[in-house]
């Protein structure tokens, strides 16, 4: 990660946002989340976050915090700012912000075809713990998720 160019802010996601997101998230997932899952995640009270590099949105999060655990639903790097270092600043961005909120693990799912984001969930600290069998919509049929967690 040498240069690597981290976030100028972390800022909540509004709804002023939800046109970047929903152009990243059809870009970069093949089942992505709807505009709607990201207003419903907002109206929700779920910590929905915007990582900015250069004046413009570099990723976003979502991730709901209850009972002393944190879920990490969605962690998206836009296209252009991968490999910078942004993805594992902003996980451990998301991580402090659990534990201040009580939370003393998180877990997340993702997909076993996603090497590399398997691989910045583990150098965060994460750990494969499980299998959820036919999570994940897929072009044929479905995709299992690896369940992953941390203690934080």
């Amino acid at each position: 990660m040498n240069n690597a160019r981290l976030p100028d802010t972390y800022r909540r996601m509004t709804a002023a946002d939800l046109d970047t997101v929903e152009a990243i998230e059809r870009r970069m997932h093949p089942s992505p989340w709807t505009r709607g899952n990201f207003s419903d995640s907002i109206g929700a009270g779920y910590h929905c976050w915007i990582a900015e590099r250069d004046g413009g949105l570099a990723a976003y999060a979502v991730v709901a915090v209850g009972a002393e655990e944190a879920h990490l639903l969605n962690l998206t790097v836009a296209p252009q700012w991968q490999r910078q270092g942004i993805g594992a600043a902003f996980t451990a961005f998301l991580a402090k912000l659990a534990r201040d909120y009580g939370a003393g693990r998180m877990f997340l799912e993702v997909r076993p075809s996603n090497g590399a984001a398997r691989a910045l969930y583990a150098r965060a600290g994460f750990a494969e713990i499980g299998l959820r069998r036919g999570y994940y919509p897929a072009t044929e049929g479905r995709e299992d998720a690896v369940v992953m967690e941390m203690a934080l």
